[in-house]
């Protein structure tokens, strides 16, 4: 299982600022949320990352990426460097991971933070999670899984 920073970082190095591809913290966590949510659905309930999201005001967050980020603000954060091998020259992430990952980003990359952000706030797992705490992964697949039949 990949980890919540290697998921950030890859959507940081497919990027482009100055366009609408480029990524803002918020629209990194909404980002985050989308490639786990998919991931399940289509992986039988698997997580891509162990890291919980939090149902907080702006929507669903991973408060390590929060951290790591904020100090960007509203701004746009600069691209990374990626490579899919781990320190030990393993595979991070498989093609399947790949190709949702990829799917992801085809699908909300072009959108703005506060675009996702309300899209989020019309979602089941968001709106039925107490405030500023985690959001159940079994409601994550749940929804996510429930959207994967309609497709």
């Amino acid at each position: 299982m990949s980890r919540v920073e290697h998921v950030a970082s890859y959507l940081l190095s497919v990027s482009k600022p100055g366009t609408s591809w480029s990524i803002t913290p918020l629209k990194l966590q909404k980002l985050l949320y989308y490639c786990q949510g998919w991931y399940m659905a289509f992986s039988k309930g698997e997580p891509l990352f162990n890291e919980d999201l939090e149902a907080w005001e702006h929507g669903p967050v991973v408060p390590d990426i929060y951290f790591k980020y904020k100090h960007h603000r509203y701004l746009t954060i600069s691209t990374e460097i990626f490579e899919n091998k781990n320190r030990k020259g393993k595979t991070i992430f498989d093609k399947k991971q790949l190709d949702i990952l990829n799917t992801v980003w085809e699908t909300y990359g072009h959108y703005d933070g506060k675009y996702l952000e309300e899209l989020t706030h019309q979602e089941d797992p968001w709106l039925e999670t107490p405030k500023n705490t985690v959001i159940s992964k079994n409601k994550i697949l749940k929804f996510f899984s429930q959207q994967a039949q309609k497709a």
